[in-house]
């Protein structure tokens, strides 16, 4: 009896500590989604590390319910209720809203990739998306050729500038370089441009960009110079006159990311849809976007992939 009694003990510590367990990791869930910027970013830029995979944390609410149901325990399934309502809190529109109907303009856009080998095939799979406009980064001499034959005839209107361009239904005027090189870019370094394009629901202005990449090393995100050229744009656009306009473009990271944070901060990001656009063979964040200002990104999407190493991202815009 003794015996029995001191092994009841012990299995009930034993099922307390899961407890308390479970509970201190959901709790923990939760605190990293809701207080995302509160995570310093000083060293290894940790806060946009985590703030590029955000949506992901919501991985952990079904990992925790399933321990809590092995293990038995109402605590630690209760426990799971804060991260859940933490994530759709931020994401549940993405994933369940549904974009109102109408819209004006329909924006696709894409990182083609410079050794795509197969720039006829991508540029048709963008035509097939009927685009009113068709923004494209990474584009080289030898391939333009393909997208100006593919494109030309349903989108006559084109602005090129470096490795972006974009193709347009409509009129294009006011075609500019726009400069968002970092410090010690070379001058070639050319991946902006801005154009009017006189939509019938009146002049829209249309940013499409290419920030620097990013990269995860032994010392963290990499992030200096995305965030540079980041500041650069924001900057040029918050004295940009238009009363519409749009950003569309490759900004290597997510609109959680801080980096981002002086474009995300005057620009309105699409209502739903989470359209994981990179990498394409297994698509974790969306890091093409479509934003806008004076007027509604309702919905984004993504196209099947093509050559590149990106999905396309497919924006409804209503200008009204």
């Amino acid at each position: 009896m003794v015996v029995r009694g001191v092994r009841d003990a012990q299995e009930r510590r034993s099922g307390r500590r899961w407890e308390y367990g479970l509970v201190a990791c959901a709790l923990g869930v939760t605190g990293l989604l809701v207080l995302h910027s509160a995570v310093p970013n000083r060293v290894g830029r940790l806060g946009s590390l985590l703030e590029t995979f955000l949506p992901w944390l919501g991985v952990a609410v079904p990992l925790l319910g399933g321990v809590a149901l092995l293990k038995r325990s109402v605590v630690g399934l209760l426990a799971c209720l804060a991260p859940t309502l933490a994530w759709l809190w931020m994401f549940g529109g993405l994933w369940f809203g549904s974009s109102p109907g109408s819209y004006d303009l329909t924006v696709v856009q894409h990182n083609v990739a410079d050794d795509n080998s197969d720039p006829s095939g991508t540029a048709r799979a963008l035509l097939g998306a009927r685009g009113d406009l068709v923004a494209v980064q990474e584009l080289t001499p030898e391939a333009r050729v393909a997208y100006e034959d593919v494109l030309g005839a349903s989108l006559p209107h084109r602005a090129v500038h470096g490795t972006v361009a974009l193709w347009s239904a409509y009129p294009l005027s006011d075609v500019q370089a726009v400069d968002i090189r970092p410090a010690g870019f070379p001058d070639s370094w050319q991946r902006g441009l801005r154009a009017t394009v006189a939509a019938p629901e009146g002049e829209t202005t249309v940013y499409v960009v290419h920030l620097p990449s990013i990269r995860l090393g032994a010392t963290g995100l990499a992030s200096a110079s995305r965030d540079e050229s980041a500041a650069l744009l924001g900057a040029r656009i918050a004295d940009d006159p238009a009363d519409r306009l749009l950003l569309v473009g490759d900004l290597n990271g997510t609109v959680q990311d801080r980096g981002l944070a002086p474009l995300t901060s005057q620009l309105f990001a699409p209502d739903s849809g989470f359209a994981f656009s990179w990498p394409a063979s297994l698509p974790v964040g969306r890091i093409d976007h479509v934003l806008g200002r004076g007027g509604a990104v309702t919905e984004v999407s993504t196209l099947d992939a093509t050559g590149s190493d990106h999905l396309p991202v497919v924006g409804r815009v209503r200008l009204g």
